[in-house]
């Protein structure tokens, strides 16, 4: 079952990538204090992500922290060095925390695997984004379908 508004985040080891390589940490440390917007995408590299999906949370960054947004973090089934290289090639700097999820582990104890093997992915995130206050979900934006409807940074900026 998929996680849902009211839901604590469950604490699940990820990887960032930081200046001695990847490093692990817990979502509960990364996202469970004050208030963020965690948005999930597919794939790292990928067009929609690359395109507009991570775009949009740069563009945004400033709006959304004066919303009261603490972190910006994005979660994909990729490892760190795929993520840190996305990062580096979109600019991020310390805009957006990525976290690698390289196991789907938190992907999976969250309910929103997504099927990309007919894609030649495996088994990957859906796309989705969520307000997370205090560890507890408070906004849970999933995408219906493909494309980009509901979790680009300006959908989000509409709920704070």
């Amino acid at each position: 079952m998929a996680i849902a508004v009211g839901d604590r985040i469950p604490d699940v080891q990820v990887m960032t990538y930081g200046a001695d390589g990847p490093t692990p940490v817990g979502t509960l440390e990364a996202l469970g204090s004050g208030k963020v917007v965690l948005f999930a995408v597919p794939g790292a590299f990928t067009p929609t992500c690359s395109d507009y999906h991570l775009p949009s949370y740069l563009i945004r960054n400033d709006e959304l922290r004066a919303k009261g947004v603490d972190t910006i973090a994005c979660i994909s089934v990729n490892d760190p060095f795929v993520m840190h290289a996305w990062g580096e090639s979109q600019r991020v700097g310390d805009q957006v925390l990525l976290l690698a999820d390289g196991n789907g582990e938190f992907t999976a104890a969250i309910g929103l695997e997504m099927d990309g093997s007919g894609f030649g992915l495996g088994t990957r995130s859906q796309r989705y984004a969520a307000v997370i206050e205090d560890g507890v979900v408070t906004t849970l934006h999933v995408e219906p379908g493909a494309g980009l409807s509901v979790s680009a940074a300006d959908a989000i900026l509409e709920t704070l």
